[in-house]
């Protein structure tokens, strides 16, 4: 949560577009669980293989973890070695806080623009399976990285104009 109110509309619509994604990954999270007592049903029950949910599950697994991610992100709740972070006075805080986001908003614009380059030569050919486009496989990880990019400059931006990131508390059940 931020201190200040610069930018709360797009500090809002980022957690909306998260939240919406993590409720996608939970979804995909379910049908994996689907797919394996499918799976399992199938080859013990019926003498059955079913390749095509393999091939799903993978799917579901890696899209989930890109969907997952920016939430974490924007919550502050990422996986993090803040010893050093935590160690320092406030002016290098922020200062090396600000080279982190940089450094965060840079990983994922490499990562969008190898997305970019990769599905320029392969965005016309399918999964063996199932004969998803990959362009369909990996929009996924597009639409996770250019959220985590969003994220990463909204965070940034906020500690360049003073504001205090602090970590979201995970709500409680």
């Amino acid at each position: 949560m931020r201190s200040g109110t610069l930018a709360p509309a797009i500090d809002g619509l980022l957690e909306r577009l998260a939240l919406a994604c993590r409720a996608l990954a939970v979804i995909l999270l379910a049908l994996i669980s689907g797919l394996i007592l499918a799976q399992v049903l199938g080859r013990n029950l019926f003498d059955l293989g079913m390749p095509w949910a393999d091939e799903l599950a993978r799917f579901c697994g890696v899209a989930l973890v890109f969907l997952g991610a920016p939430l974490l992100a924007h919550r502050g709740q990422h996986v993090a070695v803040d010893m050093i972070l935590a160690a320092l006075p406030t002016g290098p805080q922020r200062a090396l806080s600000i080279l982190i986001e940089l450094a965060f908003l840079g990983f994922a614009s490499l990562a969008l623009w190898g997305l970019y380059a990769f599905l320029g030569r392969a965005w016309k050919f399918a999964t063996p399976t199932l004969g998803i486009p990959n362009w369909i496989f990996y929009t996924p990880a597009i639409i996770g990285f250019a959220l985590l990019a969003a994220i990463a400059l909204s965070r940034s931006l906020a500690l360049l104009r003073g504001e205090t990131l602090s970590k979201h508390e995970a709500p409680q059940p």
